[in-house]
């Protein structure tokens, strides 16, 4: 596999709120160093809403020699605000492309479900009750890809006439895009009970496919149970009407042996059936803090897919700078990008 990436978050928005309170340079940097060093990466996927800090860290990343893949991340815009912010955002990537870095641009993630004007309904909720219990299910989806393949096809000349590089867009399988303008496929493919079974298979047909796949999303939470549940693993948090999550729904038991060992399969996955590129979703979620003291269900921790627990108002032992101490994921991802350096 010739890229060995970890998503490194920036920062969600949503409501005018970012999900990431602190955002400085020197941790930054830090981390990013982390992440080359430590867990021998040689690509990163900076995601998130504000192209001010997607900025800062690509500047810290193309100091390190990192493959940067550029991936603004809108949540709950218009196709309109959508589009200004991808060309905000590329004119940006192409500063860093021309200075010298290797820039691949991702032209959204998981559009249709976590934005407006491709689905019905004004919510994430909202837009997948609506299309998984529509009696005009198929109907819906239909017009969803067709919607968004239009969308797609007027992004990637808006970023065409600003970026040089490559560009990619970061999609569930259900959206089923035509990757016709597109340099990379790339899905956000997590793995759970119920495509196990053909997961390796449907990798595998990514990748017969001709075009380099990329997996721009993968890996588990960090409760007993969780590796079976895939991207739902998330749904044990209650949130507010924002987003934000508040605390769990109930007793959960922690199991950081069991997101490692579904990193490290998935990942000899792709080795073997060809995959271009692969980033570990993530490297830390700031809003999910490990909570060891007092009520369990208060350990948000449990239901993030971050390698790293972050910790509040204390710094780690594994690295005394930073506020957080890795997880046994965050060993597991080091382990399989030292034994399979990229060719």
């Amino acid at each position: 596999m010739r890229g060995k990436g970890m998503t490194y978050d920036t920062g969600f928005i949503r409501g005018g709120d970012t999900s990431r309170k602190l955002f400085d340079r020197e941790t930054v940097a830090r981390e990013l160093a982390i992440i080359r060093d430590d867990l021998h990466c040689n690509a990163v996927q900076i995601t998130g809403g504000d192209p001010d800090r997607l900025d800062l860290a690509a500047a810290c990343a193309a100091e390190l020699g990192l493959e940067i893949w550029y991936s603004p991340y809108p949540l709950e815009s218009t196709p309109g605000e959508i589009l200004a912010l991808f060309a905000d955002c590329a004119a940006r990537a192409e500063r860093f492309r021309e200075s010298g870095a290797e820039v691949v641009f991702v032209a959204g993630v998981e559009l249709s479900l976590m934005n407006r004007g491709f689905l019905p309904g004004d919510t994430v909720p909202d837009r997948l009750d609506g299309l998984l219990n529509a009696d005009d299910r198929q109907e819906r989806i239909t017009e969803m890809r067709t919607r968004l393949d239009d969308f797609l096809a007027e992004a990637v000349a808006v970023v065409r006439a600003r970026f040089g590089g490559r560009i990619t867009y970061a999609c569930v399988p259900l959206e089923n895009v035509d990757w016709a303008p597109f340099d990379i496929m790339s899905v956000e493919l997590i793995r759970s009970a119920q495509v196990a079974d053909h997961y390796q298979e449907g990798v595998r047909s990514l990748v017969a496919r001709g075009k380099p796949v990329a997996i721009t999303g993968f890996g588990a939470a960090t409760w007993r149970g969780a590796g079976d549940a895939g991207a739902r693993g998330m749904e044990i948090a209650e949130y507010s009407d924002t987003g934000a999550p508040i605390r769990l729904n109930g007793n959960y038991i922690r199991d950081e042996e069991g997101q490692a060992r579904c990193l490290r399969e998935v990942l000899e996955i792709f080795e073997a059936e060809g995959v271009d590129s692969a980033f570990v979703f993530l490297f830390a979620l700031y809003d999910f803090p490990h909570r060891p003291d007092g009520d369990p269900r208060d350990d948000l921790d449990l239901a993030g897919f971050g390698i790293v627990k972050v910790l509040e108002g204390r710094h780690g032992e594994t690295y005394p700078d930073m506020p957080w101490e890795p997880k046994a994921a965050f060993t597991a991802v080091a382990e399989h990008y030292r034994d399979h350096p990229a060719p």
